[in-house]
């Protein structure tokens, strides 16, 4: 149901529109109501007049508005309502001002400015929040740009809701990892369902694809054989898993879904090698392949650490349950480790004879590099180095803006700042972007999707902050688009806020904890141990770069 109000001249009804004539300008309500069978709109025109009226005044149906006066009134209410959220994080990269007044429609011709990335950035988490309730992002956002919506607007859950979703705990949006949380339980009991009726297990496996009402596995083919992927149970609630880190509070629904998870694999890692070591089998890495194999194949690098992290996660997440911890950590352990292949790269698919397909959008084998920190340059440099290998013969396959914000990802956390400055600027030099500063899913703003608008926050705070419950990562792969600049507000795991400020041969950081908390600090000075004291604040100088 729209609601048409002019500001000045009239509107006509010409079916199936409406004609304004005359009018300064139009503004347009509109409510939308999931129903089935006829429906009496006259409820839904009652409650869009009732959103016109001031809340002191009355309205009659007949009586005239403004456009012009309501819309000021309406956003002036939005405004009250919403900016608490986006000012608990920002971003100012000392952008002209000349720039920053620029309308998105101009700042979008000017690929190189900073003003662009400060607008993205903000933009981003202003979508991501407005499209955030009773559930999170779908692949187009709240929206569609089209009647025809591509991927049924649903949710695909082997990167893009991953992928949308994760500035959330850094960023400061709760509110999104709250419709997060709301999606994943208010489907377990399909995702046992798939578990049972799939692999004969008990616990959880979490679909591909969802509508966002049902989750049962529905994604049956021999090229996209999505029923075969195990590790979304791990995925989807890593974001929750953060979440809890972040507020030093852990959900025990987040602990019951670990332990369901961690229950399957008990059932399904029931086969090994001739070395003893666990074999996923079926294993598949989204949405790729072998080199003239099968998609379905055989330990895929991604079920592997999502096994591993899900089976020692839960355990975490269980101390009064000694025996069955102890028994999830023991599989844990019992999985093989990762394959470097003939290149020097972590290989896809560690079963030997298992040939990677470079050229492709996804990067699942990356899996144990972001979101997870199973691979990093710290604990086990030499496979970062094998995944920083592979992260360098990935191809773009066809451009699409998830790959090349997951590849900078993935860049920033091998502390790659040159890679996440190309995968930056294939999206910013692209044409990506809309003029609302939504985002498309190929170049030319070709399928409208909100990968990139939801997901380029995630890049830019991954590569100046980046933080697990026992380490703080400052500055670890900066832009070149970002010489200088001063990010506030950042969340980090291990129960602190963390403000940075720096530019060419200086950096500045203050550490405000909630927690009392022994830490590792690397930074571009120099690694050592910072003892947090709550309530007392950390000046950190980074020293030159």
């Amino acid at each position: 149901m729209t609601l048409v109000v002019p500001t000045g001249g009239d509107t006509t009804l010409v079916p199936p529109g409406v004609r304004a004539g005359g009018a300064k300008s139009v503004l347009l309500l509109t409510r939308v109501v999931r129903h089935t069978g006829e429906r009496d709109t006259a409820d839904d025109a009652r409650a869009l007049r009732d959103l016109l009226a001031d809340d002191d005044e009355a309205q009659a149906d007949d009586e005239p508005w403004s456009g012009e006066r309501t819309y000021d009134r309406l956003l002036a209410r939005h405004t009250h309502l919403h900016r608490t959220a986006y000012h608990r994080v920002t971003l100012d990269l000392a952008a002209e001002d000349t720039e920053r007044a620029l309308p998105g429609s101009e700042l979008l011709t000017l690929a190189k400015s900073p003003a662009l990335l400060e607008r993205l950035f903000a933009a981003g988490r202003y979508h991501l929040l407005s499209v955030s309730g009773m559930l999170p992002p779908r692949l187009v956002g709240l929206w569609t740009g089209d009647w025809n919506t591509a991927w049924s607007g649903a949710f695909t859950t082997n990167a893009n809701l991953n992928l949308q979703t994760a500035s959330a705990a850094a960023g400061a949006l709760p509110e999104v990892t709250e419709a997060h949380a709301s999606l994943i339980h208010r489907q377990l009991h399909d995702w046992r369902d798939n578990a049972r009726t799939l692999f004969g297990a008990r616990g959880v496996v979490a679909p591909t694809h969802t509508d966002g009402e049902s989750g049962l596995a529905y994604h049956f083919s021999r090229e996209y054989p999505l029923h075969l992927w195990t590790a979304g149970a791990d995925w989807l609630p890593k974001p929750l898993v953060d979440h809890d880190d972040t507020q030093g509070v852990r959900d025990p629904r987040t602990a019951a879904l670990l332990a369901e998870v961690a229950e399957f694999y008990e059932d399904f890692l029931t086969r090994t090698d001739a070395d003893g070591h666990l074999v996923v089998v079926p294993s598949y890495s989204p949405e790729n392949r072998p080199t003239g194999g099968s998609w379905g194949a055989v330990n895929a690098a991604m079920d592997l650490s999502a096994a591993r992290h899900a089976l020692r996660t839960a355990a975490d997440h269980h101390p009064d349950y000694p025996e069955r911890a102890d028994r999830w950590r023991a599989l844990a352990d019992r999985l093989p480790p990762h394959r470097v292949n003939a290149d020097g790269a972590l290989a896809e698919w560690a079963w030997p004879g298992l040939a990677d397909t470079y050229d492709h959008r996804h990067l699942s084998h990356l899996y144990g590099v972001w979101p997870l920190d199973e691979i990093n340059p710290y604990d086990t440099p030499d496979l970062a180095a094998a995944a920083h290998r592979a992260l360098r013969l990935r191809g773009a396959e066809n451009d699409s803006a998830h790959g090349h914000l997951h590849h900078a990802l993935v860049a920033a956390r091998l502390r790659d700042g040159e890679r996440v400055t190309h995968a930056l600027g294939q999206v910013l030099d692209g044409d990506f972007f809309h003029a609302s500063l939504m985002s498309a899913h190929y170049p030319g703003r070709n399928v409208y999707n909100a990968d990139a608008a939801h997901a380029l926050p995630a890049v830019l705070i991954e590569a100046l902050v980046q933080s697990t419950p026992d380490r703080l990562v400052l500055l670890p792969a900066l832009p070149m688009a970002c010489p200088t600049g001063r990010l506030r507000g950042v969340r980090t795991r291990f129960g602190a806020e963390v403000d940075l400020d720096w530019g060419p041969g200086r950096g500045r950081a203050v550490v405000r904890p909630t927690r009392t908390h022994r830490i590792d600090l690397r930074t571009p000075a120099g690694s050592h141990t910072l003892d947090l004291v709550v309530g007392e604040d950390h000046v950190l100088d980074l020293g030159a770069r």
